[in-house]
């Protein structure tokens, strides 16, 4: 059984993948400098201003693109999808901490953080499947293999590996749906 029939997504779908990825890899790769690495002050208020001051333009490139897509009738079933998906996923985190919290009266970021990284590759796995893009379906299992393994890791060691993770799941295939045009149903 071929879970891609007929690939129906177009390069215009790439620059959220590419955009959201690099925040992330960028978010992420910064979390294990600040644990693992020793430099100046100036190079912390820099950073600390790019995590404030990426998140909100690239909130806002979603925002404008989505409020763009929805008049594109063509596609409104896959968005509700993803959008539901995407929501729920967020749900689901925010459902980790309060159950995390009320078992074992603190948050465990080093139990957290793999966790989280088990919804993150099931959501990108789902929205592979989706999209019908087998890339981001490849790219979601390899996120939740990277998982496991940092489960056996310190925090910023599992931050490390999920900016790989993030980089295999959502840049790798950005870039290459961007770079071609594939053919519609």
């Amino acid at each position: 059984m071929n879970v891609f029939p007929k690939i129906r997504l177009t390069k215009r779908y790439g620059i959220l993948f590419i955009v959201w990825g690099w925040l992330f890899v960028f978010t992420t790769l910064t979390g294990y400098i600040k644990r693992r690495m020793v430099y100046s002050f100036l190079v912390e208020e820099i950073l600390n201003l790019l995590k404030i001051i990426l998140p909100v333009i690239v909130v806002a490139f979603t925002g404008y693109y989505l409020f763009e897509k929805r008049k594109d009738k063509r596609g409104k079933p896959t968005r509700i999808a993803l959008y539901s998906l995407w929501i729920s996923m967020v749900g689901c985190m925010i459902l980790v901490n309060l159950i995390q919290y009320r078992v074992m009266h603190q948050i465990n970021f080093e139990l957290q953080h793999p966790l989280f990284m088990v919804l993150m590759a099931f959501t990108i796995v789902m929205t592979g499947v989706i999209l019908r893009y087998p890339f981001v379906f490849v790219g979601g299992v390899i996120f939740g293999v990277l998982a496991l393994t940092a489960s056996s890791l310190e925090l910023p060691e599992q931050l490390l590996l999920e900016s790989l993770a993030w980089f295999v799941a959502f840049v790798v295939p950005g870039h290459l749906l961007n770079a071609k045009k594939i053919p519609t149903k």
